[in-house]
């Protein structure tokens, strides 16, 4: 018997969660009813500033690319030239204990 009802009492909380559901759609389809002629007004006062915005974003991607690859270069270079530091370090060194202990050949 209590299980009856426990069931007529779910049954009793899906209805009133159905029609609170059911008016919470209404609600929201008037605010959206009202507030559509609001978004359109919006739309068109931003119109001219969004096209003016891809037009700049247009003209200044090429620079980017241009300014992104460079430093893509720059940065591969550093990447392979930076490890190799130690090395001309140490050949510099070399170089100079040879050029001191080596005396110049009289002219």
């Amino acid at each position: 018997m209590e299980i009856l009802a426990l069931g007529g009492l779910i049954v009793a909380a899906a209805m009133v969660f159905a029609v609170f559901g059911l008016a919470m759609l209404l609600v929201k389809g008037v605010v959206l009813l009202i507030l559509l002629p609001l978004r359109l007004v919006f739309w068109m006062l931003t119109l001219p500033f969004r096209l003016a915005g891809g037009l700049i974003a247009l003209l200044v991607l090429p620079v980017v690319a241009v300014i992104g690859l460079l430093f893509a270069v720059v940065a591969g270079l550093l990447a392979a030239l930076v490890p190799l530091l130690p090395v001309a370090a140490l050949a510099g060194l070399i170089w100079l204990l040879a050029k001191s202990t080596t005396k110049p050949a009289a002219a």
